[in-house]
C-alpha cells in the first residue's frame, strides 16, 4: 500500500474524532445558551425588556421640559433616549425634544439635536428657522394648522422661541420675529379657537371614579394656563377646551370628548367618549 494512501477505516475514524473536537465548544456555548436564566441577573429587567423601561422614557421627556442637568445624565449614558417619545394621555405624544421645544428651552433643544434627536416643523419654530418652516409650509400648505404636543399651536412654538432673547445673537432674534410675523399673516397657524367658560371652574375639580383600583379614576385641576385640566388620578394632565355647554375637548384632540353631568347644579360625573368607548367615572 502506499505510505501516503489512508484507509478508508482510518479517514472514518479521524473525521468522526475531528467533527467532535470541532464540535467541543460549540456544544459548550449551547449548553451555556440554554441554562436556565438566573434569576438575579434578570431582576432587574423590566416587564418591557428590550424596550426600555417606561420609568426612564417618561423621565427623561418629563425633564426635557425644564432640568437640563438630569437629561445630559441620562442621555450621556444612552443617546437614543434623546428621540424618546412618551404618550401623556389619549395619545398626547410627545417627544423629548418636543417637550423642550414648546416651552422654549432653546439649549436642551440643542443638546438633545447633537445626540440625535429628531427636528420637526414645532422644534424649528421655536428655533427661528424662518426660511426653512416657510419652505416646510409652501411645500405642503395646511401644515401650518397642525397641533404638536398637548394642543400647543406652531405659532405659540415660535413666539416661546424668544423665551431664551438674553442669550441669543441678534440674527436669531430677528429671524425669530419674521417667522413671528409670517405666521401671524398666515391666519391659521394658531388653531382653532373655543369657546370661553363662563362658570365657575371650581365646581368641575376633584376626584372621578369609574373602578374600585387606586389608579382607576381621574383628576380634575386649574393648571398654569389658568384653564381646567384632566390628568390620572392625582395627577395633573391635558387641558380641557370648552366646545358647549358642559362639553369639552381633551388637548383639542377632535375624537376625545370630555363632557359632565350636573345634578341640581352640582357636577356629578365626567363622561370620556373616545372611539370604541364611552367611560362614565362618578366624583368622589
Amino acid at each position: 500500500m502506499n505510505k501516503h494512501s489512508i484507509s478508508r477505516r482510518a479517514l472514518v475514524k479521524s473525521s468522526v474524532f475531528g467533527i467532535l473536537a470541532a464540535s467541543i465548544p460549540n456544544i459548550s456555548y449551547a449548553n451555556r445558551m440554554f441554562e436556565p436564566h438566573d434569576e438575579a441577573k434578570s431582576k432587574n429587567l423590566s416587564n418591557r425588556y428590550p424596550a426600555i423601561s417606561d420609568e426612564i422614557v417618561s423621565e427623561v421627556v418629563g425633564k426635557s421640559h425644564f432640568d437640563f442637568d438630569r437629561v445630559k445624565e441620562l442621555v450621556d449614558v444612552r443617546p437614543e433616549l434623546s428621540r424618546a417619545t412618551w404618550d401623556w394621555g389619549f395619545g398626547d405624544w410627545e417627544s423629548a425634544v418636543e417637550a423642550a421645544s414648546h416651552v422654549g428651552r432653546r439649549d436642551i433643544v440643542e443638546y438633545l439635536l447633537s445626540k440625535g434627536a429628531k427636528a420637526n416643523i414645532f422644534t424649528f419654530a421655536m428655533l427661528g428657522a424662518y426660511e426653512t418652516v416657510k419652505a416646510m409650509i409652501e411645500f405642503y400648505y395646511g401644515i401650518q394648522k397642525n397641533y404638536g404636543p398637548h394642543g400647543i399651536s406652531l405659532l405659540a412654538h415660535a413666539k416661546v422661541g424668544l423665551r431664551m432673547q438674553d442669550k441669543m445673537s441678534d440674527n436669531q432674534i430677528s429671524n425669530s420675529k419674521r417667522l413671528i410675523g409670517y405666521l401671524e399673516n398666515l391666519g391659521d397657524a394658531d388653531g382653532n379657537s373655543f369657546e370661553e367658560l363662563t362658570v365657575e371652574k371650581e365646581k368641575f375639580l376633584g376626584d372621578y371614579k369609574y373602578g374600585e383600583g387606586d389608579h382607576e379614576g381621574f383628576s380634575v385641576k386649574i393648571n398654569m394656563q389658568n384653564m381646567l385640566s384632566l390628568g390620572a388620578i392625582g395627577k395633573f394632565g391635558g387641558g380641557l377646551f370648552k366646545v358647549k355647554d358642559y362639553e369639552f375637548r381633551y388637548n383639542k384632540f377632535p375624537t376625545v370628548s370630555i363632557s359632565f353631568q350636573l345634578e341640581n347644579n352640582n357636577v356629578v360625573s365626567l363622561t370620556v367618549k373616545e372611539p370604541d368607548l364611552i367611560l362614565v367615572a362618578k366624583k368622589v
